[in-house]
């Protein structure tokens, strides 16, 4: 059976979620420039694999429709 919590007044809500926000440790300007220099990296890396793994497929269903 459901339990029913009691509602809360929109002022009430507000007040809530801004005592949550304040909790919130916002990373800093370092931290975010090294986390997105290594999102890019790591996209390019993975961007260079899946290059490879699709042409090495291409070249292999190519060289196998040559047989027919």
């Amino acid at each position: 059976m459901e339990d029913k919590k009691p509602k809360v007044s929109p002022g009430e809500f507000f007040n809530q979620v801004k005592v949550e926000a304040r909790k919130v440790v916002w990373p800093s300007r370092q931290e975010t420039i090294q986390t997105g220099i290594f999102v890019g990296i790591l996209m390019l890396i993975l961007a260079i694999f899946f290059l490879g793994v699709d042409s090495l497929f291409g070249y292999i269903v190519r060289t196998l429709l040559s047989l027919a």
